[in-house]
Order: structure tokens, then sequence, then C-alpha cells
């Protein structure tokens, strides 16, 4: 496990590791509105490079409601990740209950044209309790 990112999967040569951080100042919990922003690195541990095409989510909010999320890429990008390399980005999430999780997958494509789904590990979501 590392430290600074404590979830993580691995699907064939590929490993997804994700970071969250609940954020304060982007949240209105009066409003019923919480944020966080999560970091992802995609580590490819193969001999080819590969590319990540889609992206899949599945967040559930705090009362058992799921939404889906499907699109090209992350972040606008459809990055190349190359045999010993990794990509990072950063993105966020906004809940309307104080707890949630987010899990799904990136459909990946190899060098040599074979594809397949990356596991993107399931994390919690949860906003640190305020007193009053």
């Amino acid at each position: 496990m590392n430290a600074f990112f404590p979830h993580s999967a691995q699907t064939r040569d590929v490993v997804v590791r994700v970071a969250v951080s609940f954020l304060q100042e982007q949240s209105e919990p009066s409003r019923g509105h919480w944020f966080w922003a999560y970091h992802i690195r995609v580590e490819n541990l193969g001999r080819q490079p590969v590319q990540l095409m889609t992206r899949h989510w599945t967040i559930t909010d705090g009362r058992g409601g799921r939404h889906e999320v499907r699109g090209d890429g992350v972040v606008g990008e459809q990055p190349v990740i190359e045999p010993g390399q990794s990509y990072d980005y950063v993105s966020g999430c906004p809940l309307h209950t104080p707890t949630g999780a987010m899990e799904g997958s990136y459909h990946m494509v190899g060098g040599d044209g074979s594809s397949f789904d990356a596991r993107i590990p399931r994390f919690p979501l949860i906003a640190p309790a305020v007193s009053t």
C-alpha cells in the first residue's frame, strides 16, 4: 500500500491509485453541498504503451442513490502511458450528502491493439464531523 494513495487496484499491467480529500472551502453543509477532490495515478507496469480511452464512474451518495458517469478520456485527455511511466490527474465530486463512494473503470487500449477495462478501486467520500 502507498501511504499517499491509500486505494489501489491492478488490472493486467495497469495499477490505478487514488487519494481523496474533502474540500471544506468548496462545501456548504448548511445548503446540503459537500465537495471532494480525488487524485488519480495510472501506472503502466507492462512492456508496451497503453492508452486511456474512456472512463466509467459509479458514484453512490449516502442515501444509496447511484449516478453513472461515462465519457471520453479524463480531464479532456486520452493519455498514452509508456512502459514504466504513470499519468496523474485531479478532479472533483460534489454530493448532496456528507458521505458516499466512487468506483469505476478506464477502458484501455494496448500497443498491440488489445483492449481491457482497468478497475478503479472503490473509495469513500466522507466529510469530517462538524461540531455545533
